[in-house]
């Protein structure tokens, strides 16, 4: 009985490895800094479009119509109709796992409007998927928890 004992004992004790922690920690960094990486390089090259934005359900794609946006190695964002100029800036974030939406990949939209449309995008975006011709990023509110998505299309 003592033996049968031991023997459980030191094949559980020799399995708890297997069974542990695993090494995705480390393969979530590097996903970030990949998917900031992809976002970086493509979002410099050539001019973007919104083609997608809903706030609070409502899809306000529209307010967006006609205008080209340009987004500068320096972090300087310009958005033009022809007509209308605003400008900003960008930058991207590995996200903090103290964050409500977890240690996603962020990229920050800052336009210098007090209200209106580029106001409404002017936020700290998850980035949902990046290539080299489409971005689509995600807003949680952290007041009521409402869901803004913001899609780039590549012109």
């Amino acid at each position: 009985m003592k033996n049968q004992f031991l023997t459980i004992f030191l094949m559980l004790f020799l399995s708890l490895p297997l069974i542990s922690c695993s090494n995705d920690d480390d393969s979530n960094s590097n996903d970030s800094a990949t998917v900031i990486a992809q976002l970086e390089a493509s979002i410099k090259s050539g001019t973007w479009r919104v083609t997608n934005f809903v706030e609070d359900g409502s899809n306000q794609t529209s307010d967006f119509n006609g205008y080209v946006f340009t987004f500068s190695d320096a972090g300087a964002v310009v958005a033009s109709n022809g007509v209308n100029t605003f400008t900003g800036t960008w930058v991207t974030s590995s996200g903090s796992s103290s964050s409500s939406s977890g240690s996603n990949p962020k990229f920050i939209l800052e336009f210098n409007v007090s209200n209106g449309p580029f106001e409404e995008i002017s936020e700290d975006w998850r980035i949902e998927s990046s290539t080299n011709s489409k971005i689509d990023l995600k807003h949680v509110s952290g007041g009521d928890g409402s869901i803004d998505l913001l899609t780039f299309t590549k012109n």
